[in-house]
């Protein structure tokens, strides 16, 4: 089987690799906008082989792993080339306006999008490796669009992962992400950027900083072109997201401005009932 994998970064260098360990067989091509994705890729084994014009016709499988705000129209151009019996998976972070965009397209069929609740804070082909999916979630959206033999083919792909499949509609999977994922990129990358603010008027700030403070910060160090791409196709979401958390921030302020510590408390207290949901996610 070849296997294609369009964007060479973490997501779409781990899945070859997974691929590389599990199936061993199959061939793998990738291309990438950054020539020196490529290179790397190659060097660390990531692909056997670059992509050249018009092989897409040649693959079984193509996985494409890029921004998301341009994962449209390059998916369209892929589903223009590909051979009736090949499966496009997306892997990106965001679907409803992508399923939008190609819902009337003739091969729409074709097409699975996916979503694997796995990253790091770190890009690249150098950032990728084999068992970042393993006992992770995969997310397949509107998966009734698409051809049942290509479906089985998608979980074939993910089967030795371990995965744990979930299935969501495209715009289901946008308003969660907006609140478990995207929102609490937001939040640590804004308390980078004040406290790079108040750094400018007290340079000891960071030699103050423990490992709270790094560990809230850890998602700062994500890739903005991705994060921007996501911001953007999901805006809506993200917007309605920030709405309760901006006001659940004022209500704290305000509670704190009055001294209202009982009612800091008892917020705090309710929160804690998270613990046995974040401790499973954790020990994942």
């Amino acid at each position: 089987m070849n296997v294609a994998i369009v964007g060479l970064g973490l997501i779409g260098g781990s899945f070859a690799l997974s691929q590389k360990l599990n199936f061993p067989s199959f061939k793998r091509f990738g291309v990438d906008n950054n020539p020196e994705h490529e290179k790397k890729a190659l060097r660390l084994g990531i692909i056997e082989n670059v992509l050249k014009d018009g092989q897409i016709s040649e693959m079984d499988v193509v996985v494409v792993s890029i921004p998301v705000d341009k994962s449209a129209q390059v998916i369209q151009d892929i589903l223009n080339q590909v051979h009736s019996k090949a499966l496009v998976i997306d892997m990106g972070s965001t679907k409803g306006l992508l399923c939008e965009a190609i819902a009337k397209h003739p091969k729409r069929d074709q097409f699975l999008a996916a979503h694997p609740i796995a990253g790091t804070e770190f890009s690249g082909p150098e950032a990728a490796f084999a068992s970042l999916f393993e006992d992770k979630t995969m997310i397949f959206c509107d998966v009734e669009a698409t051809r049942p033999e290509l479906h089985k083919r998608a979980k074939a792909l993910v089967e030795p992962l371990h995965m744990k499949l979930k299935y969501m509609t495209a715009r289901g999977h946008d308003k969660h992400l907006a609140y478990v994922s995207h929102l609490s990129h937001i939040s640590s990358f804004m308390l980078g950027r004040t406290v790079l603010q108040m750094e400018q008027n007290d340079k000891t700030i960071f030699d103050l900083a423990g490992s709270g403070f790094a560990s809230t910060v850890r998602l700062a160090k994500s890739n903005p072109v991705t994060w921007t791409a996501i911001f953007k196709e999901n805006r809506e979401e993200v917007a309605q997201a920030l709405e309760g958390y901006i006001e659940n921030l004022k209500v704290f302020k305000r509670q704190l401005e009055i001294e209202n510590y009982s009612d800091i408390h008892q917020q705090l207290a309710e929160v804690n009932s998270l613990k046995p949901i974040l401790n499973g996610i954790l020990n994942k």
